[in-house]
């Protein structure tokens, strides 16, 4: 999952913004920090790719995860749930939210290191190491002159964090495109590595693992061979003798080492994966005579291709070691178990009894749900020779004693939020849209939807949800599906039908849609995901036929007025015009121009109960109102930056409008009970999730109580305490 929030923007036209009253005419000023909110997941359970467990070798019960953009995780055995580590990055350090890797130092029980950084390209800032003497409870950070790849290509590999095995203070990172680092005093700074040979390289990927066996450290390399190097004394680095060759061991993933048998294990593929890899194997290095053996549980071949991963070794059994497929689409991805060092191995999928009653989506719209895929952390625990735990691209699956198996979940969510919708009646106070994992009826906040993925279509990323405002019964979704990219529902959301038809843009297209405050009118519009924007189509028989509107503005996201059927609203972002309709969208009219452009995030919504009451969210250049259907908009003095804003209960007979924005230097949390002219903050520096400019929404039904959507930390939803 990935997302770029950085995006450049730029004042269109001179004649910008009508002489409408200035909301709030007082100088713009820092929201007011209550305080006094609850801020909890809604429940789904995972949801995205996790990329790394570690449990502690000196602490029974204590373990680690981490993500690839959702931060890491501690686990607390008395709660039985995990706690996140990493709320407290904030939006101008978003790119830190993804975890390349995590160490912890087996002398220093509380002693936790985090390697954090994103992404790797130009235009992401750099990584960074965060340093806790409390388990991740505090954190120190050290900014790195070198970027980190948390969610790009490799990101399962590792770990490449390491506490040297003869000295605490000696931390060493391996980094895609610089090489080795070194630390001497905790990780409070760095530099590279002496004696370290390789130069970095295609396809990018440089120190892809690094592990201790004894007082010797090795590291995995992924530009090239020799591919595994180790150092006896800290300062000198060598290839290590007889190491295997060939497509199926190009890339180093994972290694472990038993103590036991002083074996050393390692996973190979021809690619980093998580995706693309069609070849692997594993292979066994004595350290102590240097003598490597094949141990590859099985060959992959012609319709059966995939790489190897995750691997585990038995910590209280010598010669007990488990490895995991990787990218096996075909046959489904399996762990592989030994007791008598890979001589033999049982797969443990086919005995696997897989209860997902905590997370019901994970039936993924069927009834059985599937072993895994992206199995590339795999962790056994070193009290418990039958806790083994992996990791795939949406939940950690568990178990006790290597038959039945559910998601070691609780408390980790890694949504990526697109839509969020709090409906003003029926069962459910919340409907989202999510990345990879479509569309959830959430019945209740504190427990995973009952019936998990809305089916009939089963989408991947839902890419629009609407409902229609006078008759909240009738929901429309759409998103990357299974068997049509568009569906209705006349329950509420509860239970869906594909619409009948869908324009053929759908099929490689689908983008946004609307339906008018009667739920008589469908407007659908497209964005290929190369960037080619497109019409909208309208549909006036629920989806049974479609026809393109030439006069509504490409690529833009329609929107609904929530009181007049009649009325529909699109904002050109490339333009800086706001486009309306008064036919029921079948034509649209320039209205307001000289608005803020050249940026697709711009966001305009609709207040509830009105007609013709829009706002404008556009990022760094503020927050505009229009109380006349978009004619003319007035700029708000009361707020500097506004991303994303929705609506709730209010106190009297205005709702409360919430966003996130930014009154002074810091983007946060903020609602207003006065129209806009002030502004509360509601989170605070310990709830900041990195970036949250998607979307947010107030519930109609609860006064105070919002939903935030997150990329990488599921949907936060506050409430007064």
């Amino acid at each position: 999952m990935s997302y770029d929030p950085g995006r450049r923007t730029v004042l269109a036209g001179a004649a910008a913004v009508s002489a409408l009253p200035l909301l709030g005419a007082a100088p713009a000023h820092a929201a007011r920090a209550e305080g006094g909110y609850r801020w909890r997941n809604v429940a789904i359970g995972g949801t995205g790719f996790i990329t790394g467990v570690l449990f502690h070798p000196s602490v029974r019960g204590l373990a680690y995860a981490r993500t690839d953009i959702g931060g890491a995780y501690r686990w607390d055995d008395r709660r039985a749930r995990w706690t996140p580590l990493t709320d407290h990055i904030g939006w101008d350090d978003w790119n830190l939210l993804g975890v390349e890797a995590m160490a912890v130092d087996s002398a220093h029980p509380d002693r936790l290191y985090l390697a954090v950084g994103t992404y790797a390209q130009p235009w992401a800032g750099n990584g960074a190491v965060l340093r806790s003497e409390d388990r991740g409870a505090t954190w120190t950070r050290t900014d790195l002159t070198v970027k980190l790849g948390a969610n790009e290509d490799g990101r399962g590999t590792g770990e490449r964090l390491l506490v040297d095995p003869r000295d605490s203070d000696t931390l060493w990172l391996g980094t895609r495109h610089d090489g080795l680092l070194k630390s001497t005093d905790r990780g409070a700074t760095w530099a590279p590595a002496t004696g370290f040979p390789p130069t970095p390289g295609d396809p990018g990927q440089g120190v892809t693992l690094l592990v201790a066996a004894g007082r010797t450290v090795y590291a995995g390399w992924g530009d090239g061979a020799p591919h595994l190097y180790r150092t006896l004394d800290g300062t000198t680095w060598t290839p290590v003798p007889g190491q295997p060759t060939g497509t199926a061991a190009r890339v180093p993933v994972r290694a472990a080492h038993d103590r036991h048998t002083r074996a050393l294990y390692v996973t190979y593929a021809d690619a980093p994966g998580p995706n693309g890899q069609s070849d692997g194997s594993v292979h066994r290095l004595d350290t102590a005579r240097d003598q490597w053996t094949e141990v590859t549980p099985a060959a992959p071949g012609e319709g059966d291709t995939f790489g190897y991963g995750g691997v585990a070794v038995d910590a209280r059994r010598p010669g007990t070691v488990v490895v995991s497929t990787n990218n096996r689409w075909a046959a489904v991805d399996t762990l592989y178990r030994s007791t008598d060092g890979g001589r033999t191995w049982t797969s443990l999928k086919e005995s696997a009894v897989l209860d997902v009653s905590e997370t019901p989506y994970l039936k993924w719209g069927g009834d059985a749900p599937k072993f895994g895929w992206w199995i590339q952390a795999l962790a056994l625990d070193p009290y418990d020779s039958k806790h083994l735990v992996y990791g795939t691209g949406a939940t950690l699956y568990g178990t006790r004693d290597l038959v039945h198996w559910a998601p070691w979940i609780r408390g980790l969510e890694e949504a990526s939020v697109r839509q969020l919708v709090s409906p003003p009646t029926g069962r459910a106070h919340l409907l989202s849209g999510l990345g990879d994992i479509g569309v959830m009826y959430h019945e209740s906040l504190t427990s995973s939807p009952a019936q998990g993925m809305a089916a009939n279509p089963v989408f991947g990323t839902a890419t629009g949800l609407a409902q229609a405002a006078a008759e909240p019964s009738y929901v429309v979704r759409t998103g990357w599906g299974d068997g049509g990219n568009g569906a209705y529902s006349r329950d509420g959301g509860r239970t869906w039908a594909p619409f009948a038809a869908q324009p053929a843009l759908a099929r490689d297209a689908p983008g946004p849609i609307a339906v008018s405050a009667d739920g008589a009118v469908l407007l659908w519009t497209f964005v290929h995901w190369d960037g080619t924007k497109y019409a909208a189509h309208r549909s006036d028989d629920n989806g049974v036929t479609w026809a393109e509107v030439p006069s509504f503005p490409k690529g833009a996201t329609p929107v609904a007025d929530p009181v007049d059927p009649a009325r529909f609203y699109a904002y050109d972002t490339d333009a800086g015009t706001l486009y309306a309709s008064t036919d029921g969208g079948r034509t649209f009219a320039a209205g307001a121009a000289g608005l803020p452009a050249g940026d697709s995030q711009f966001k305009v919504v609709a207040a509830p109960g009105r007609v013709g009451d829009l706002w404008l969210s556009t990022k760094g250049n503020g927050l505009y109102r229009s109380v006349d259907g978009g004619g003319a908009f007035a700029k708000a003095d009361s707020c500097r930056a506004s991303y994303t804003l929705g609506f709730g209960k209010g106190l009297g007979d205005y709702p409360a409008v919430y966003q996130v924005g930014a009154t002074d230097a810091v983007t946060a949390v903020l609602r207003s009970d006065d129209e806009g002219l002030s502004w509360t903050r509601i989170n605070d520096d310990r709830h900041q999730w990195g970036w949250t400019g998607e979307v947010i929404t107030g519930d109609p039904r609860v006064y105070g109580r919002v939903y935030l959507g997150t990329n990488g930390r599921g949907i936060q939803y506050g409430e007064p305490v």
